[in-house]
């Protein structure tokens, strides 16, 4: 497999890169776009924090290749710096009320990094996630810290999160390849996000996004879920709380 060749800038440095940073061929379950925190703020990052957007250009073609998006917040002024329950969807919303109301962060979150598919397997993630951290210390920031999606567990969806997110192998590395990407950079798995990110919709709704008849009570495994839905058929409606597992990287 060709190595590539990647050149990583800032949205600020590349600015033109605004319009090809969406057209990435990603995999991204289709339900997840219809998280309304994530709906209403991830394009806000590009437009209002470029400085905190990444974007990976291979060197050889200029096609964009992988993005990262990250944001500053005051996270120790609450709650003495806990990591929120609430996780990826809370700090999205504490990021921007800090923005708008002119408050002096002290934390950059990770919110994404995504490759597109023809670039898999060929360490991007790392780098990307490295060149987060360079940039988060580049300006003036000693943590990140990220909710981590972890991206073997929607093969699992009835494991408990709690003995997921820590279970390790032989060498002692998460079992998770994403936690395990965060944990070999220099990262350490906090806690759970129990909450982190929850998407509801009709009945109707999500048998659109997925495929599925969503035609009996209680739980339902949807491909690419973390955990099962719950339907609520005699009410109409299906609720995704998603878990995520905080990671505290220290620069």
């Amino acid at each position: 497999m060709r190595h590539m060749h990647l050149k990583i800038t800032t949205l600020a440095e590349r600015p033109d890169l605004a319009g090809p940073l969406w057209r990435m061929a990603d995999d991204w379950p289709e339900f997840i776009l219809h998280d309304p925190v994530g709906w209403s703020l991830i394009g806000r990052i590009v437009a209002d924090l470029p400085e905190y957007v990444l974007v990976a250009t291979d060197e050889d073609t200029g096609k964009v290749v992988a993005r990262a998006f990250s944001v500053p917040l005051a996270l120790r002024a609450r709650a003495e710096g806990g990591l929120p329950d609430g996780g990826w969807d809370q700090v999205l919303l504490w990021a921007f009320s800090d923005l708008r109301h002119g408050k002096e962060t002290d934390t950059v979150s990770a919110i994404e990094i995504t490759v597109d598919e023809t670039a898999r397997g060929r360490g991007v993630s790392g780098r990307m996630l490295a060149a987060m951290r360079e940039n988060a210390r580049a300006r003036g920031f000693s943590e990140v810290v990220a909710p981590v999606r972890p991206n073997a567990k929607h093969r699992e969806p009835a494991a408990p999160i709690d003995e997921y997110a820590f279970r390790t192998r032989e060498d002692g590395l998460p079992h998770d390849p994403w936690l395990r990407v965060h944990v070999r950079a220099g990262g350490v798995i906090e806690k759970v996000a129990h909450a982190s990110m929850t998407v509801s919709g009709s009945t109707a709704q999500w048998r659109e996004w997925t495929g599925l008849p969503f035609d009996a009570e209680g739980e339902v495994e949807v491909p690419g879920a973390l955990v099962p839905v719950h339907c609520e058929l005699a009410r109409g409606y299906g609720v995704y709380v998603e878990p995520n597992v905080w990671v505290r990287h220290t620069l």
